[in-house]
């Protein structure tokens, strides 16, 4: 296999740095969004009249980001070129009313998000983060990222029976992380948090609040030719998508000439189904897609047929062939870590690619020089989803679903081939490339 140049792992040092820095929904679109406007992109709002001038321009909602670049001489019906990722992973959320505990130890509230393997929460240092709303209507980001909490779990002595029948854990009872010694008071969790963010006290009076473990990523293993990290279903992708619209955009401003629009669009909640306004169930990209077709003068057979010739990638992890599971697996795919970007396949669509998609993601691999590898579930095992079948149905667009092959989806530290988010962001660069 011949490497390309133009991300390498550098590509995969940087995306250990973006891991770090955005242990929530919230401060991955912000990362994000730097990233992109060091690149030139601006900001705009949904609330402003929007222009139809070339450029890059992204919005921000909560935990999603949609970006794109408009080159020059772009008509009103020129097609989009999507990249589509999720910011949301499977952890542990703050309930309202977060303070409790029992017998002499402070606990925090926690509701289950997601599907989460609960069992490597267990004896995790956990720090907490999210976004606080304050009294003036104004929202800020908080990210405690020390040892603040842990889920203890039972000793092997008061549970003779894990050994014998496995772990049971019961998701209200055994999940509570605790926080400290004496008595639970009323508030005074968001007292701490007002402290740690130099807040006056009663300035928060709203919290959307998770729990992340503070091990940073590392490469792992004899040659370092694996990466361990938290977050990485699916922040991989989101990582991967951006650096490369930074890259195609750049390349468009030295002259280069874009047959289509690139797109990043980054959701929140596919952990939990994507029905809100910041999923991909819910309105942003079609939203903001017609309100580009219309700021360029665009009609609505424009938007038609923009929509027609518009193709996305729905780029989310997938699961790599387990050493110590391969039955769980089909027979006859089985991807390997570093073998490249994974091509997912489900004739029920769980997955939205079919024959005349696989070709244009075999296209950009190919100009890329990238290989990729196929992904089907085994016959006898539920085939998960993502956000691809949700977009092609709902915006009625052409979409392939594609990703990384991982270890220990939804765990809190998933595993990954280290040369595997800079072979995935090349292949994403050729694709918005056209």
């Amino acid at each position: 296999m011949s490497y390309p140049a133009r991300f390498d792992r550098g590509h995969t040092d940087d995306l250990m740095t973006f891991l770090a820095a955005s242990p929530t929904p919230y401060h991955a679109v912000a990362n994000a969004a730097e990233r992109l406007e060091k690149a030139g992109f601006r900001q705009v709002a949904e609330t402003d009249a929007w222009d139809g001038t070339s450029g890059g321009k992204f919005v921000l909602r909560g935990g999603a980001i949609v970006a794109w670049y408009v080159p020059e001489g772009a008509g009103p019906h020129t097609p989009f070129r999507i990249v589509g990722a999720h910011t949301d992973s499977p952890n542990l959320r703050v309930k309202p009313q977060p303070d409790t505990g029992a017998h002499g130890w402070r606990q925090v509230a926690v509701e289950i998000y997601g599907g989460p393997l609960l069992n490597s929460w267990l004896d995790r240092d956990l720090g907490l983060a999210g976004r606080l709303a304050l009294r003036d209507g104004s929202t800020r980001l908080v990210n405690i990222d020390r040892p603040l909490l842990r889920v203890p779990q039972l000793a092997v002595h008061l549970d003779r029976s894990v050994s014998t029948e496995g772990l049971k854990l019961d998701k209200q009872r055994h999940l509570q992380p605790v926080w400290g010694l004496g008595d639970a008071h009323e508030g005074d969790l968001i007292a701490f948090l007002e402290e740690e963010s130099g807040l006056q006290a009663g300035e928060i009076t709203g919290w959307d609040l998770m729990t992340h473990s503070v091990e940073p990523p590392a490469y792992l293993g004899r040659d370092k030719e694996l990466l361990a990290g938290p977050r990485m279903d699916n922040l991989l992708s989101v990582h991967a998508g951006t650096a490369a619209l930074v890259a195609v955009a750049t390349a468009a401003g030295t002259g280069s000439e874009l047959p289509y629009i690139p797109v990043l669009a980054a959701f929140d909640h596919e952990e939990n189904g994507s029905q809100s306004d910041t999923g991909a169930d819910g309105p942003l990209l079609g939203g903001v897609l017609e309100r580009s077709v219309f700021a360029r003068g665009g009609t609505y057979e424009d938007r038609a047929r923009s929509f027609a010739g518009t193709v996305c990638l729905s780029s989310d992890t997938g699961h790599a062939v387990h050493p110590n599971y391969a039955e769980r697996h089909d027979p006859t795919h089985h991807p390997r870590a570093n073998g490249g970007p994974i091509l997912k396949v489900n004739v029920n669509n769980r997955y939205a690619t079919d024959g005349a998609g696989r070709a244009v993601f075999a296209a950009a691999c190919e100009k890329a020089g990238v290989d990729f590898q196929s992904f089907v579930s085994n016959n006898s095992m539920p085939c998960g989803t993502t956000i691809g079948p949700i977009t092609a149905a709902r915006h009625g667009i052409k979409t392939i679903d594609i990703g990384v092959a991982i270890l220990s989806m939804h765990s809190v530290r998933e595993l990954c081939g280290a040369d595997d988010p800079f072979l995935l962001a090349n292949a994403l660069v050729a694709f918005l490339e056209g």
